[in-house]
């Protein structure tokens, strides 16, 4: 035992070595084995240079973010809602489009029924609201006229004095023998403390059925879950009849951060309310996330509800995407109607980093003459994506883009996409990689041109409180910066 221990004393330091440098070149092969299978060459690239510069780290993050897909008890509930989606849109045609639609906007339809299952409606009517506190305060109002069931789901929800009146509302309504059904993503909604805590209680003390979503349990359904997986639709209905869909929480303008308030930094948002058919697609939507967190499943019967209202003329379809689907359905839509314009891009998103596709629809858009305008905020929250995103100005700029810088200290959080004078696209979600790839979103495809023209009118509002960024000014920033925003871009990739 003795000569044991005098050999590992003289010998250890050089095992060691050997076992180390056994371990990093084992790594650095399974790197190049496992990283580039079905990924994006970027997104490839950018795990592998972690992973040969740093392999003990970089292979345990790949084991914990490398892969953006739900575990397997949860996809099986994915496939079971997919089905049975497919069986109901076979059996429900699409509205018919406008006689002066272009003609690719049926092959838009077509491919976002093909890909989320839900049909073309008719017959629906939408407004606008960007006053943060107005919306708040009207979608309180639609909760207190509730005759059956209210349902609330929310990537960020607190109860705070901005928002104070929303739960009062759904108290309200639960005392009078409403449904209320609620659910909030469990980390974006957490990480708010006390009035996160706060609302939790108010729900419980109400006796209203609440869920978080996505809830930060590695191993709850048996099996590893990615933890930055989340869900961040924002959608409310109430009794089938009307829909809000957008960008906004349910929680202060400044997110009730003291960083925020400090800076001075409040969110600008864009929501709709929908009435007509299209509400109760909402719905069924709804219901997916519900039977994921609760495990009940809400019937059709309950769901769709005859619509009182059926004066409006807009076509709707609804197009929900995340980690659950087999293709990145927002982006496929995003991309398909950039390819297809034919006079005008508009594209408002607070965080815009494209992948390669995305970014060569764009930009082959503007060469090819179409008009094309990018409503992003001056300053950003979030250090790497506001840093990311400035790393595609330059190009953007080159091939004709109008790039329009909402002013501080407003973040702009809003997202919509207008098409020509033919469709609008509106929702929650971005323009990124992680709205792509790992958030679950919600989007709107609304045909009509009287409400094209209310988002143009939107439009202009963002466009007076904004200042047009040149070629000429971006090209004077420091180089230091330069550097900052490309290696940002590299580390956006790693997804």
């Amino acid at each position: 035992m003795a000569e044991l221990w005098q050999w590992v004393l003289d010998h250890g330091v050089v095992v060691i070595t050997y076992i180390f440098l056994a371990i990093d070149v084992i790594l650095r092969i399974l790197g190049l084995v496992v990283v580039p299978r079905n990924r994006r060459p970027g997104s490839a690239l950018a795990w592998l240079m972690a992973i040969m510069i740093f392999p003990l780290l970089g292979v345990p993050l790949y084991l914990l973010l490398g892969k953006a897909q739900l575990p397997r008890k949860r996809r099986e509930k994915q496939k079971i809602i997919n089905r049975l989606m497919h069986v109901r849109a076979h059996d429900i045609p699409d509205s018919e489009l406008d006689a002066d639609s272009p003609s690719w906007l049926q092959s838009a339809v077509n491919l976002n029924r093909e890909l989320g299952a839900f049909p073309l409606t008719g017959n629906n009517s939408a407004d606008l609201e960007i006053d943060y506190d107005t919306s708040l305060s009207r979608m309180a109002e639609d909760i207190r006229a509730a005759e059956s069931e209210v349902h609330v789901l929310f990537f960020a929800m607190a109860l705070d004095t901005t928002t104070q009146d929303f739960f009062d509302a759904l108290a309200e309504s639960a005392a009078r023998g409403v449904k209320v059904r609620v659910l909030y993503d469990h980390w974006a909604s957490l990480t708010h403390g006390s009035v996160y805590r706060a609302m939790r209680r108010h729900l419980d003390a109400h006796g209203i059925e609440h869920y978080p979503m996505m809830p930060v349990k590695p191993f709850r359904d048996g099996a590893f879950q990615r933890p930055d997986l989340r869900n961040h639709r924002k959608l409310l209905m109430v009794d089938g009849q009307i829909g809000w869909m957008g960008s906004q929480n349910i929680i202060a303008p400044h997110y009730n951060k003291r960083a925020n308030i400090r800076r001075g930094l409040h969110w600008q948002e864009t929501m709709a309310r929908f009435r007509g058919p299209i509400v109760s697609e909402m719905n069924l939507l709804f219901a997916t996330d519900w039977y994921y967190e609760s495990t009940e499943m809400l019937t059709e019967a309950d769901l769709v509800q005859a619509p009182v209202d059926t004066s409006g003329t807009y076509e709707c379809q609804l197009v929900p995407s995340g980690p659950g689907f087999v293709f990145e359905n927002n982006l496929a839509l995003f991309n398909q109607l950039f390819y297809s314009a034919d006079r005008r891009i508009s594209a408002v998103s607070p965080y815009f980093v494209p992948d390669e596709s995305m970014l060569a629809a764009i930009v082959t858009a503007a060469r090819r003459g179409v008009e094309v305008e990018l409503f992003v905020s001056e300053i950003g929250d979030q250090f790497l994506v506001f840093h990311a995103q400035r790393s595609y100005y330059s190009e953007l700029l080159a091939a004709g883009v109008k790039i329009w810088l909402y002013r501080a200290p407003t973040i702009l959080h809003a997202k919509h996409v207008t098409i020509d004078d033919s469709v609008s696209v509106i929702g929650s979600s971005n323009m990124d990689i992680r709205s792509f790839l790992l958030d679950m979103e919600s989007s709107m495809m609304v045909g009509g041109s009287d409400f094209i023209q209310k988002v143009y009118d939107v439009e202009d509002v963002y466009r007076s409180r904004s200042r047009q960024l040149t070629l000429e000014e971006w090209e004077q920033r420091p180089v230091p910066m330069r550097l900052l925003d490309n290696l940002c871009r590299l580390a956006s990739a790693v997804v």
